[in-house]
C-alpha cells in the first residue's frame, strides 16, 4: 500500500480532524469516515467555510469580503474537486 492510503487509513482509525481546501475556493473541516484511491471520501461532522463578495450598485463603495460557514452531518465529497488534505493537530 502506498503512503497515502496508509496516512489516509491512520486518520480514518483515529477519527481526526481534517482540513480540506476544495477546488471551488471551500474549505472543509470534518471527519473522514471512508476513502478511496480516487480521493473520493465520505466525511461526518463537516464545517463548510467561504467568503463571498457582496455585489455593490454603480458608484457605491467596495464591500468587504463575509466569511460564511455552514454544517452538514454527512457529505460524500469527489476526489477531483480536493486540492490538499490537512490532518488537524491533536
Amino acid at each position: 500500500m502506498n503512503n497515502l492510503a496508509t496516512d489516509f487509513q491512520t486518520v480514518v482509525l483515529d477519527c481526526a480532524m481534517v482540513l480540506i481546501n476544495c477546488r471551488n475556493n471551500k474549505k472543509l473541516l470534518g471527519r473522514v469516515r471512508a476513502f478511496d484511491r480516487h480521493c473520493n471520501m465520505v466525511l461526518e461532522n463537516v464545517r463548510e467555510m467561504w467568503t463571498e463578495v457582496p455585489k455593490t450598485g454603480k458608484g457605491k463603495k467596495k464591500a468587504l469580503p463575509v466569511n460564511k460557514d455552514r454544517f452538514i452531518s454527512k457529505m460524500f465529497l469527489r476526489g477531483d474537486s480536493v486540492i490538499i488534505v490537512l490532518r488537524n493537530p491533536k
